[in-house]
C-alpha cells in the first residue's frame, strides 16, 4: 500500500524535535530520550554482580530499546528528503546516512545484530556494543544546553589547538631532558625517550602517578620546574573554555534582551494554492533584511515555530515580524477608488501612465488584498493604495 506524501511528511514532523502544540511529536521525543537513558542504565548495571538475577529482564528491555532505535533510524532514512529538501530522494538518504547524526544512530544498534549473522565473532561484537554510549550525543537534538558545549569548542578551536600544540612541544622537550638526566642513574626506569614522555605527561597534566620519578638532583630540579609549568599549561585551555562559556551565555543574554527591547511589528500572510511560497521549505524563503518569520499557523489551528526544514503548506497563515524604523517618520499613502469611467479600469499596472516616483503598493479587489505586479489588471471598484508626491484628485491620504 502506497503511503501518501502528506502522511510521510507527518511522520517526518513527529520524529523531529517536538514543538508546542504537537503532542505526538513531543511524546516521541520523551520516549526516545527514555529509551536512550534506559539502554545506558542497562549497560552500566550489567557490570555489577547484583544484575545476575535480572539478566532475562535486562535482555528483554535491551532488545526493545534496540528495536526502537532501529525503527527510528529506518524512519529517518525514509523521510530524509524532507530534511534535505534541495536534494533528490536518493542523495538525501545518503547524506543522512553518512552524516554525524546518522552514523551515531546506526552504530548505536548495529553491533547488537552482528552476532546473529557472524556467530564466530560474538565476543568482539559484544565489545562493540559499548558504542551505544554514542547515543548520548543525540540528546543535543532535544536540549539546547548540550549545544552550548559544541558552540564553544567550535568558536575556540584555534586557541585550544594552539595551547595543545604548545603543551605537546613542552612534553617532548621535557621528556628528552629527563631521559638525558636520569637514564644513567636508573636505566631500567628511563629506558628510552618514551619513558620520559610518560613521566612528562603525568607531571605536566598534574596527575603524578608516582610509578616513575627522578632521583638525581638535576632531575628533581627539572621535575619541580616542569610541575610549575604544568599547572600553568593546564590552566590555559581551562581559561579558554571558561571564557568561551561566559561569552556564549553573554551573547545569548544580549540577544534575548535585544529581542525584548526592540519593537517589532507583525503582519499575517495567507498562503493560497497559487502562492509562490506554497510547498517550499522555510530555509528557502527569501525575506527582506530586518524581517523574520515568527510563527506558522495551520488550518487546523496548530501554531508552529518555523524551522529550516519545515515546509509551508497551502492554507497556512505566516506571521511575519519587522523591525520598527528609527524615529517617527511617517509614510503617506493615497487611497483611490476606481469609478466606472476611470482611465485605469481594465489596464495592466505596467501600462499605466504614472510617474516613476509613483508606486502602487496594494490593491483591494472584491474583498481580497493583493500585492500587484506588472500583469495585475485593475477593475471598477478596486481600491488602489499608492505612494506618490503628486496631487491626485479624489484620492484620500493615509498616514502610516
Amino acid at each position: 500500500m502506497k503511503i501518501s506524501e502528506e502522511k510521510k511528511k507527518r511522520v517526518f514532523d513527529i520524529i523531529q524535535i517536538g514543538h508546542t502544540g504537537d503532542f505526538v511529536s513531543i511524546l516521541f521525543d520523551v520516549l526516545l530520550t527514555g529509551a536512550i537513558l534506559c539502554n545506558l542504565f542497562i549497560a552500566i548495571f550489567d557490570t555489577f554482580e547484583a544484575s545476575a538475577p535480572y539478566k532475562g529482564l535486562l535482555n528483554v528491555l535491551e532488545w526493545i530499546t534496540v528495536l526502537g532505535f532501529t525503527v527510528e533510524y529506518a524512519l529517518r532514512v525514509w523521510t530524509a528528503r524532507y530534511l534535505y529538501p534541495r536534494q533528490t530522494q536518493g542523495r538525501a538518504r545518503l547524506k543522512y546516512i553518512f552524516s554525524f547524526g546518522g552514523l551515531i544512530d546506526l552504530l548505536s544498534f548495529l553491533p547488537f545484530y552482528l552476532p546473529l549473522y557472524f556467530p564466530a565473532g560474538i565476543v568482539a561484537f559484544r565489545t562493540l556494543r559499548i558504542m551505544r554510549i554514542l547515543r548520548l550525543f543525540q540528546l543535543d537534538r532535544y536540549y539546547d544546553a548540550f549545544n552550548v558545549i559544541a558552540d564553544v569548542l567550535k568558536r575556540k578551536r584555534d586557541q585550544i589547538f594552539s595551547s595543545m600544540m604548545i603543551l605537546l612541544m613542552l612534553m617532548m622537550a621535557s621528556s628528552l631532558c629527563m631521559y638525558g638526566l636520569e637514564h644513567d642513574a636508573q636505566p631500567d626506569v628511563f629506558q628510552n625517550a618514551f619513558s620520559g614522555f610518560w613521566w612528562s605527561a603525568s607531571t605536566l597534566l598534574t596527575v603524578g602517578y608516582g610509578d616513575i620519578y627522578p632521583i638525581t638532583v638535576p632531575g628533581k630540579i627539572l621535575g619541580i620546574f616542569i610541575t610549575f609549568l604544568g599547572v600553568g599549561m593546564v590552566a590555559i585551555p581551562t581559561g579558554i573554555l571558561s571564557a568561551g562559556f561566559v561569552e556564549q551565555y553573554g551573547a545569548r543574554k544580549e540577544a534575548v534582551q535585544y529581542m525584548v527591547e526592540e519593537e517589532l511589528r507583525f503582519v499575517q500572510l495567507q498562503i493560497g494554492e497559487e502562492h509562490p511560497w506554497a510547498g517550499k521549505s522555510v530555509r528557502s524563503l527569501t525575506l527582506p533584511p530586518g524581517m523574520i518569520l515568527a510563527v506558522i499557523r495551520r488550518e487546523d489551528g496548530t501554531t508552529l515555530i518555523p524551522r529550516g526544514n519545515m515546509v509551508v503548506e497551502k492554507g497556512d497563515s505566516l506571521v511575519i515580524g519587522a523591525e520598527s524604523t528609527d524615529g517617527d517618520i511617517g509614510i503617506t499613502l493615497k487611497e483611490l477608488t476606481l469609478r466606472a469611467k476611470h482611465p485605469w479600469v481594465g489596464c495592466r499596472v505596467r501600462d499605466l501612465d504614472i510617474s516613476r516616483n509613483t508606486l502602487i503598493v496594494m490593491v483591494h479587489h472584491e474583498g481580497r488584498t493583493v500585492i500587484p505586479n506588472g500583469n495585475t489588471v485593475l477593475h471598477e471598484g478596486d481600491e488602489v493604495f499608492l505612494y506618490t508626491k503628486k496631487n491626485i484628485p479624489d484620492a484620500d491620504e493615509i498616514l502610516i
